[in-house]
């Protein structure tokens, strides 16, 4: 087994296991404890585990605050995606929008563009394009409403998310990782994110620099399935590398 494949296997047995010494390592992969060693300090470097005295652990994961607390977190990073969003939709593209304070940025300063058709589950999102003056159509999607986020959320979203084909869906997340993809900390949201994957010809991820190496609770997609990822800044060499493998674009 190549070094990379064994680190990639580490750190899911890791990730699912939660802690593992370095002595069992060595005997599952029939390794020296040594090459462990170098492996676990690699996947440390690269934010997929954590080293602890003789082994490794799972990373703590990333819980998101309220959403006016994230409101005002990272606001200039967040006007700095969306104005580099901007110049990826075009007048009269058809988008799926889910909730967040990062995509809320985004749809502000999208909602100047001409004859857009937008599909969110977000009341705010609506509103902004609801108030625009550039031919906007836009589609709230019903469900169970969460008051917190101002969302929609659950199985009638997803069923009328299925009625929609769109040429980018906009998504935000709480986490994004080499190994894992990208994460959110709330079921819901990665079930409505999921949905909107599948029924978009692009898919633009919105994330900041600090959602590099976290871990959420719930996968939203493989890097794979990510065609942009929209930030503020070069991410670190670990995720560029694994991101530019999976061919996705960095704006």
């Amino acid at each position: 087994m190549r070094p990379r494949q064994r680190q990639a296997r580490i750190a899911e047995i890791i990730w699912h296991k939660g802690q593992m010494s370095v002595d069992a390592l060595a005997h599952t992969f029939d390794v020296s404890v040594e090459t462990i060693r170098r492996d676990l300090g690699q996947l440390a470097e690269g934010g997929l585990l954590q080293k602890v005295h003789g082994g490794a652990k799972r990373l703590r994961l990333h819980a998101e605050g309220s959403f006016q607390e994230r409101m005002a977190e990272n606001a200039q990073a967040k006007r700095t995606i969306a104005a580099k969003m901007l110049r990826l939709v075009e007048p009269g593209d058809t988008v799926f929008i889910d909730t967040g304070s990062t995509t809320l940025a985004c749809a502000e300063a999208l909602s100047g563009v001409e004859r857009l058709t937008v599909i969110t589950n977000s009341v705010a999102i609506a509103q902004v394009f609801g108030a625009s003056q550039a031919g906007t159509t836009v589609y709230l999607l019903g469900g169970a409403y969460g008051n917190d986020n101002g969302q929609t959320v659950g199985p009638l979203v997803l069923d009328q998310i299925q009625e929609f084909q769109a040429d980018h869906a906009i998504l935000t997340v709480a986490a994004i990782d080499p190994a894992v993809g990208a994460m959110d900390s709330n079921f819901d949201e990665a079930q409505v994110a999921r949905a909107m994957i599948g029924h978009a010809r692009n898919v633009f991820v919105a994330a900041n620099l600090t959602k590099f190496g976290r871990k959420a609770a719930f996968r939203v997609c493989r890097l794979e399935e990510v065609d942009v990822v929209v930030t503020d800044g070069a991410p670190d060499q670990a995720h560029a590398t694994a991101l530019a493998a999976a061919g996705v674009e960095i704006r």
